[in-house]
């Protein structure tokens, strides 16, 4: 008769019977082994980089008398940050427009119904920059050529595959060194892996930081430095024990 023996945040559950085993471990009966017991590892890989890509969001809000007015404004300061970044060298594919909002502004007064009293213009860009050392200097490039709205950075890893992989060796040796060790401790031996499922954490941006165009029109060269990032990968193994 088989039984089950599950390890989940440092618990282990030993001797089960198969109706438990059947109850707890929902997969098909014709995936489960004929004898021995079942062992369930949640193993975390993890590695670390540095990042080496950097996304921020910059752009321009007007404010005019008029509709048409506050988007001629935005129109001419955004057709000068857009130009400072092609100069900075960021290419085409690097700018994408995030959004474009033209908002009425309201004045509120007591038991009297709300007057506009003009319109505010506002266009934002998503910018990847692949130097991230540079970043900063032109964040205040653009600020001086009208950026008045900036958030970020987010940083990431332009291309993560190597990374999980070495993140997905890491889960392995550490699944592989639990489930001796239990078996060990049971009495028994590692007869196989029955199965093994994947969860991927870390591999993306992390959150931006807030940059005000106040600080960045003050300050000489705005610095951003990348840091280190974890990339973990969370490896779910089912081992079959004898």
């Amino acid at each position: 008769m088989r039984s089950l023996l599950m390890v989940s945040a440092g618990v282990a559950m030993l001797g089960l019977t198969a109706p438990a085993a059947a109850q707890n471990m929902p997969a098909p009966m014709h995936m489960m082994p004929h004898d021995g017991t079942l062992l369930t590892v949640v193993a975390e890989g993890r590695t670390t980089r540095t990042p080496d890509l950097a996304t921020i969001r910059a752009g321009v809000t007007t404010q005019a008398a008029t509709a048409a007015e506050a988007l001629a404004q935005n129109s001419t300061r955004m057709e000068r940050v857009l130009a400072a970044l092609r100069r900075a060298g960021v290419a085409e594919r690097d700018i994408q427009t995030a959004s474009i909002q033209l908002n009425p502004q309201y004045r509120y007064q007591e038991n009297e119904p709300p007057v506009i009293t003009g319109y505010q213009a506002v266009n934002m860009v998503s910018v990847r920059f692949r130097d991230v050392a540079k970043s900063g200097s032109i964040l205040d490039v653009l600020v001086r050529e009208g950026a008045n709205n900036i958030n970020g950075p987010s940083l990431s890893l332009d291309d993560p595959a190597a990374a999980l992989d070495e993140a997905r060796r890491d889960a392995v040796a550490r699944a592989a060194a639990r489930a001796q060790l239990y078996a060990s401790a049971a009495g028994l031996s590692v007869d196989r892996i029955v199965s093994i499922s994947e969860t991927m954490e870390g591999a993306g941006p992390q959150p931006p930081m807030m940059v005000s165009a106040r600080a960045q029109s003050e300050s000489a060269d705005t610095a951003i430095v990348p840091g280190e990032q974890d990339v973990t990968v969370t490896l779910t193994f089912r081992f079959l024990l004898k």
